[in-house]
């Protein structure tokens, strides 16, 4: 047996040879590291829920963006209601309220407001007509599309909705609504002007917080919250209790930094650079994470859609903005030790958000990356819906070099889980989501990346011992995905949903 000698160059040559080739054939340039980290929710990205005292100081606040009202006449007894949908008249001959004879808020301040139908036309008067009849034709609304809802009397269910003419709107009759009333002095049974009011849905993100403090105040509100939602201290911590990452929502508005367009308003853009400069300091990874696209790509408020339209990817122009997005942020981070992965777009929703057009945007959102950075991993996200197949972007990860793909598993917010006990909730992880997250690990495929889970289900009156219980189990199972896992969140006012709160008071040990 002979015995081979090599130079320390031709040894350092031969390593540096097959990580290049481990890189070329889609290997994991650091395979012992797995990404154990918290996302930063509703801070980049508002969700009124996570901390909804950010939305305290806005004046006629129960009229944001995206609120869906229904309104009934006193007199007829009946709802309101574009015709059809829209295109057409309005009318007031429904004896119950469902799509049609919802109203969805567009706010220009706090008095004055657009009201827009299921088809997306918007209520307003009929100007190529006597000017009274109202009617839901225009697609942009203007001033003819303008109105004040007027709460003056002693119940507040009880409003009048007054026209850009100076009239109220009236119920004359089940199929004739005009806006000719003076109004009466009160608001009794018997006054046609007079409707009952009923608020059958609300929205609490981005664009609703800045377009309700508006232009002149929103700047200064998120500014202080962005400045102290998040801190230096609160990497710290990461970095001390078993976290090695952070990932950070942000929406498409940052890259329009210091102006974007209103009701927007800047300044995160800075605090995603404070944010890389503590997780530098203390060692941390960043996966940043499109939370919320052009157009919104689920009509969810976290995808700050406006109104619960979901419009993301329906034109070439459209996703383009979208890979200008990503291009941007990659081109700012690429040389940060930090930078660890980019997440093309969050929870884009099926099937408005098409797998031809979520696969068009994610090559050319994996182009944008590699533009800059070779070695940041692209994080691509499952579309949700009840029938989506779950492999079915391993058709575009192949060819593509380190690519993980986002799942999200969460015990809440579905019916399945509402009457199921402690044990039968942390059978289904070790069995349902141990069986869903095997199907997505290939040898050969995508890595696998839990991006939300949270220790929170629907158990009532469960004990501090069953809520440790129930996340060992999560974490066991969750600990198997290739790339790895984020709690959603790291700061929350519900305490489970809080990785903060969790690990403070013993709930959580990682």
């Amino acid at each position: 047996m002979s015995t081979v000698f090599i130079s320390t160059r031709q040894f350092a040559s031969i390593c540096l040879f097959c990580f290049m080739l481990s890189f070329c054939n889609g290997g994991v340039l650091n395979p012992s590291f797995q990404i154990k980290a918290v996302s930063l929710g509703g801070w980049l990205v508002t969700e009124g829920w996570i901390k909804p005292s950010l939305f305290d100081g806005i004046p006629n606040k129960d009229f944001l963006d995206g609120t869906a009202l229904q309104f009934k006449s006193v007199t007829t007894g009946k709802y309101l209601c574009a015709e059809d949908g829209g295109g057409t008249i309005l009318v007031a001959n429904r004896t119950a309220a469902s799509d049609w004879e919802t109203f969805k808020l567009w706010r220009i301040n706090e008095r004055a407001f657009n009201l827009r139908v299921f088809n997306k036309q918007f209520m307003g008067l009929d100007t190529k007509g006597n000017g009274v009849d109202m009617v839901a034709v225009s697609n942009t609304p203007g001033n003819s599309e303008t109105f004040e809802i007027m709460r003056n009397c002693d119940n507040s269910c009880r409003v009048r909705i007054k026209a850009p003419n100076g009239f109220f709107l009236q119920a004359k009759s089940d199929v004739l609504v005009t806006a000719d009333s003076q109004g009466s002095s009160g608001c009794g049974d018997n006054d046609p002007s007079v409707f009952l009011m009923t608020i059958s849905g609300t929205m609490q993100g981005e664009f609703q917080v800045t377009s309700g403090y508006g232009p002149e105040k929103a700047p200064a509100i998120m500014k202080e919250h962005w400045k102290t939602f998040i801190v230096e201290d609160d990497f710290k911590f990461i970095s001390k209790n078993g976290l090695n990452a952070v990932r950070i929502p942000v929406g498409w508005w940052i890259a329009s930094h210091p102006s974007p367009p209103l009701p927007y308003v800047g300044g995160s853009l800075q605090a995603l650079d404070n944010a890389f400069s503590w997780a530098e300091k203390y060692g941390i990874k960043v996966i940043i994470d499109l939370h919320a696209a052009p157009g919104s790509q689920n009509g969810w408020e976290h995808s700050s859609s406006r109104d619960g339209s979901q419009d993301w990817g329906k034109t070439d122009d459209n996703i383009q903005q979208t890979v200008d997005v990503i291009d941007f942020l990659t081109a700012r981070y690429a040389k940060s030790l930090s930078l660890y992965a980019v997440e093309l777009i969050n929870e884009p929703l099926a099937p408005g958000a098409s797998l031809e057009n979520l696969t068009k945007y994610y090559k050319a959102g994996y182009e944008a990356v590699r533009r800059h950075s070779s070695t940041a991993y692209v994080v691509v996200s499952n579309r949700l819906g009840t029938t989506m197949e779950p492999r079915e972007l391993f058709p575009l990860a192949s060819g593509m070099s380190n690519l993980a793909i986002d799942v999200h598993y969460y015990n809440v917010l579905s019916d399945i889980f509402n009457n199921m006990t402690i044990q039968q909730n942390i059978v289904f992880l070790l069995t349902n989501r141990t069986s869903q997250l095997n199907y997505i690990t290939q040898s050969n495929g995508p890595l696998t990346f839990v991006g939300e889970w949270v220790a929170e289900w629907e158990v009532k009156g469960a004990s501090k011992g069953d809520y440790q219980r129930f996340a060992k189990a999560q974490l066991k199972v969750y600990s198997k995905a290739t790339f790895g896992w984020a709690y959603w969140t790291l700061k929350n006012v519900n305490n489970h949903w809080s990785l903060e709160w969790m690990i403070k008071n013993g709930y959580i040990k990682l």
